[in-house]
């Protein structure tokens, strides 16, 4: 997703490179209406797949405010709303919940890959990072996609948040880009070391 956003802009400007004297008016509107074209497409393509919309879909509040339905699940809500979450979207998932749950959140920490928030905010994706004053912690970590020391500090922060919750308590969980081998580093890192202990309900993307 980051490389994609990074991407765009050169995209963008991509139609204004080949322009070159003598070419065909008509041969030049038509690659410019392809290109045009094409990064409707791309538009298209990244708006079906980002967080925020997608987290909608699986995540609702009744309209009193008091019952969290995940897909087909529902959670009584009593100020114990607790998020953690790991993966490459799982900032905007967590950004989308936060708006979406509110002062029912109470703490929240999630583990992303090292440089996605500066590279959210060269995209001028605001809307997939958190507001300044979030009850969500993020560790950014994982270099190139490998375990590392900052990994590991945020698989314990989430360890430890998920630890001291109770049976009362209800535990978000956002997953993203998960597969096998990401699941063996995980408990190799201890993220994923221990049964749950309270209700959870998983997102993932």
């Amino acid at each position: 997703m980051a490389a994609a956003l990074q991407l765009l802009p050169l995209v963008a400007r991509a139609p204004l490179r080949p322009l070159l004297w003598g070419v065909p008016v008509a041969r030049l509107a038509s690659g410019m209406a392809l290109a045009e074209q094409a990064q409707q497409l791309f538009n298209s393509a990244v708006d079906a797949v980002l967080p925020g919309p997608m987290l909608h879909r699986a995540l609702s509040l009744d309209p009193g405010g008091r019952q969290l339905k995940v897909r087909d699940r529902s959670f009584q809500l009593q100020q114990n709303l607790y998020l953690v979450g790991f993966g490459k979207a799982v900032l905007g998932m967590a950004a989308a919940a936060e708006e979406l749950l509110g002062q029912h959140l109470v703490q929240g920490v999630i583990s992303v890959p090292k440089g996605i928030r500066a590279a959210m905010e060269h995209a001028g994706k605001r809307e997939m990072l958190l507001k300044p004053h979030s009850r969500v912690q993020v560790f950014e970590g994982a270099e190139d996609n490998l375990p590392d020391r900052d990994a590991l500090c945020a698989a314990q922060a989430i360890q430890q948040l998920a630890e001291g919750l109770t049976a009362d308590d209800l535990l978000l969980v956002l997953i993203s880009g998960w597969d096998a081998p990401a699941a063996h580093r995980a408990d190799r890192y201890q993220c994923h070391g221990h049964p749950p202990l309270v209700p959870e309900a998983s997102v993932m993307a």
